[in-house]
Order: C-alpha cells, then structure tokens, then sequence
C-alpha cells in the first residue's frame, strides 16, 4: 500500500488504486469538517474512484457532527455511483451507526468480533457517546419522567373539550404525528394536537416561507384552523409530546427537534444542535420563537443552550417558558 499525503488527521492509502481513509480516534466537529472535505476531494478525483473505504479501527468516538459528514459523504458517493464501505467499525461506532438507521444503508464490513446480536438494545446503550453532559444526567432523565406523567394527566383533562373543538372547526383527525430528529440524528414519531387542515403537507409548497434557512415558518399560514391558532398561540398543541418526553425522544428542556427534511441542509457543523436531546422548550422557546426570521439565530440559541446547561438552568427555562404562554403575542413555531 502506498501512502499519500493527505490531511494531517486523515491518512489515505491506496490499494490497487481504491483509496482507504484513516479515520482519527475522536471525531467531533472540527474532524469531522476536515472529514467530509477529505471525502470530497477524492470523489472528484480524476479518474474517480469505484470504492471509497472509510477505515474506522481507531475511531471511539463520534457525535453529531461526524454522523452529518458521514450522512453528507453518503449522499455524495451515491449521487456519483461510488460504493462506500466501512471497515474494521469499533462497537463504539456501531452503536451510533445502530440508533440512526445508518447501518442499514451502509455497507460494513463485519470485523472479527461478534455484531449485536444478543441482548443487543443493552449493548448499543451502554456504548453510545456521551455527547453533552446532560445526556447521561440521570437526574434530568428523573426530571423528565415525573414532569411527563404530569403532564399527561394535564392531556388527559384537556383532551375531550379540545378534541370537540377540532373536530367541530375541522372535519380529520384529533392528532398530528410528524416525523423529527432527535439526539444524533435518531429519527421519532413526533405527536401534536391537529392545528391545521388535513391536506396541510400537500399545500405547504403553495405557502411562502418568511424564514431563512431550511426552517418552514409563516405566521399567517392559511392552512392554520381557527382553533388551531389558539392552541398554537397557548402551545396546547403540544401536549401530546409528553409522550415523547417519557419515551425518551425528547426532553422537557432542549434543542428545537428538526424534521428530516431540514436536517439534510444541514452543514456539518450545523448538526452540533443534536448533541442534546430535542425538547419542548428550550432557548428558542423563550428567546426567539415568532420572532425568529433567520436559521443561524436558531443555531445560536442550541448551541447556547449546551453551553449554559445546568439543572437549575434548565429549570429556569421551563419557569420562563410558563411566564411566555401568557403573553398575548407568543405564537409557536
């Protein structure tokens, strides 16, 4: 195999002409930028390459970030008939691979030590990154918990008058289920009471987006119920997502949960948002919500949020985030 200077974090050898590339014990952000850009410039090689492997022996560590470049690296090599293969993956690294759907559209190639197989939801667990700090934190695990099963006994008192009222503004369905991602880039079934009208996801490309970025917002949307705008304005429509809270796709307090389709516009270090869990409020709750016009903004306040995060500051949020409801002109996003 002959070695060819490449990034200094990123050897890259050459095998019968098909490139192999080193990857470093930790990827975080600034590997994972220098990750992606190393990719790229061999998928426009000339000739290009047929195979691209990724070599993951030394990797034990990755976070949202490196799971963006990946996804980005993915994307590339299909667009351009590449196969991309990964090697001698760590558990580590494969347990990331596991929660995201990622090792079911990579090819990897299978080391000498067993895959998870048996008790396998123990073993992915117990060798997922730690991220954030509050991502092990078993007491705001405890926080969650106990705030969600208030909550929907809250849902369950609200729910029958509410419901009536949607059904009586709206012919459809009560709730609205919409898929988002969460912590690393792990996709959930998120719930909502119905605030718009049924054929609303048809019609979104007929209503003009006022922010910038992949964020969708329109304060004016006419696919918004009557009913529904009262429930956007007292966030009543997102009851639901206490359900989310005690499953574990979200947090009280954390990040906005993006969809899908917004994640994929995502650069790489935009994707630092989902080191944390998603949650039902959190510092664009408070600080932004309707007044939010540009997506940068909403990176700033996610990655604020990691930054300030205590337990007390969590707390502080979620007292500040009641004082907001109150106010006449809180809207939701």
């Amino acid at each position: 195999m002959v070695s060819q200077p490449q990034d200094a974090n990123f050897r890259v050898s050459f095998s019968e002409e098909m490139p192999v590339v080193q990857l470093p014990t930790r990827l975080s952000v600034l590997e994972a930028v220098a990750f992606k850009e190393t990719c790229q410039q061999l998928f426009v090689a000339v000739p290009p390459p047929t195979k691209l492997v990724l070599d993951f022996s030394q990797t034990v560590f990755m976070d949202s970030s490196a799971v963006g470049a990946l996804v980005n690296n993915v994307r590339t090599a299909q667009q351009k008939g590449i196969d991309l293969v990964l090697r001698n993956v760590q558990p580590q690294v494969m347990a990331v691979l596991s929660i995201t759907g990622l090792d079911q559209v990579l090819t990897v190639e299978r080391s000498g030590s067993p895959p998870l197989a048996t008790d396998r939801k123990n073993r992915v667990e117990n060798q997922l990154p730690t991220t954030h700090p509050s991502v092990r934190s078993w007491v705001k695990r405890f926080l969650d918990v106990i705030g969600a099963i208030v909550g929907l006994g809250i849902t369950a008192i609200l729910l029958i008058p509410i419901g009536i009222a949607i059904k009586l503004d709206s012919p459809g369905p009560i709730f609205f289920s919409q898929i988002r991602c969460g912590w690393m880039g792990r996709r959930f079934r998120l719930w909502k009471l119905r605030s718009m009208c049924t054929n609303a996801e048809a019609l979104k490309s007929q209503v003009e987006n006022k922010v910038e970025g992949p964020l969708f917002k329109n304060d004016n949307d006419p696919r918004i119920t009557k009913v529904g705008r009262f429930l956007r304005r007292t966030s009543l429509d997102e009851l639901p997502q206490f359900l989310n809270v005690l499953k574990g796709d979200m947090s009280l307090v954390g990040t906005r949960p993006p969809t899908p389709d917004e994640v994929e516009r995502y650069e790489v270090p935009e994707w630092q948002r989902l080191d944390v869990k998603p949650g039902m409020t959190g510092e664009w709750q408070v600080n932004g919500r309707s007044k939010i016009t540009k997506f940068e903004d909403v990176i700033k306040m996610d990655l604020q949020y990691q930054k300030n995060w205590s337990l007390i500051y969590d707390l502080k949020l979620i007292v500040k985030t009641i004082l907001v409801l109150f106010r006449k002109n809180s809207g939701a996003m």
